[in-house]
């Protein structure tokens, strides 16, 4: 019977855990969760990478330089200190490529069971090769993808015919009835 009591406590304790860290990963800047085990965000703090290690995540994927201005410095060690995996994908954010797209998809699709944090320095690549994943692999309607990616930013030039290109390549069309690109489409 003691025994389990003793485990009765420590899932609880466990649970009371990471349910306090779930919790704070809404004051990770832009975070949003799009699945149990896929969420995007801009840049976490080494304390909010802690909360994101309690939280269950598995694997960080970071798309911006390492070089930029509010990026962690040695983000690789932190987040393997954690018991994390890290991958890093530096995205120019003038220039995205379907590589880099590619890259990232093929991380993803390696396991597709471990949860994983994508983040940049905003959630703005993050939020665009997020939209992206979601529709190409993961079946999501393109126009409840594009009301995430709205609810974040919306892309430029460069990153429209960003999306543009990297649905083709996959044989997809951005149009979409509900979809608005108006703003970009008029641009083109």
């Amino acid at each position: 019977m003691k025994i389990i009591w003793v485990v009765l406590v420590a899932v609880l304790l466990f649970s009371g855990t990471r349910l306090m860290a779930e919790n704070e990963l809404v004051d990770i800047p832009n975070y949003r969760e799009y699945s149990p085990l896929f969420s995007s965000s801009g840049q976490p703090s080494a304390e909010q990478l802690e909360s994101v290690s309690r939280a269950g995540f598995e694997r960080v994927i970071y798309l911006a330089f390492s070089d930029n201005q509010t990026a962690i410095e040695a983000e690789d060690r932190v987040v393997k200190g954690l018991g994390m995996d890290y991958v890093h994908i530096p995205v120019d954010f003038e220039q995205p490529t379907l590589e880099d797209f590619e890259d990232f998809a093929a991380v993803i699709n390696r396991d597709l069971q471990r949860r994983t944090l994508l983040h940049c320095q905003i959630n703005l690549r993050a939020s665009t090769f997020s939209f992206l994943y979601r529709v190409i692999y993961g079946g999501v309607p393109m126009v409840e993808a594009k009301e995430a990616l709205d609810g974040i930013w919306v892309p430029d030039q460069v990153w429209y015919q960003f999306i543009v290109d990297v649905l083709k390549h996959h044989d997809m069309s951005h149009q979409c009835p509900e979809c608005d690109w108006a703003e970009n489409e008029l641009e083109g």
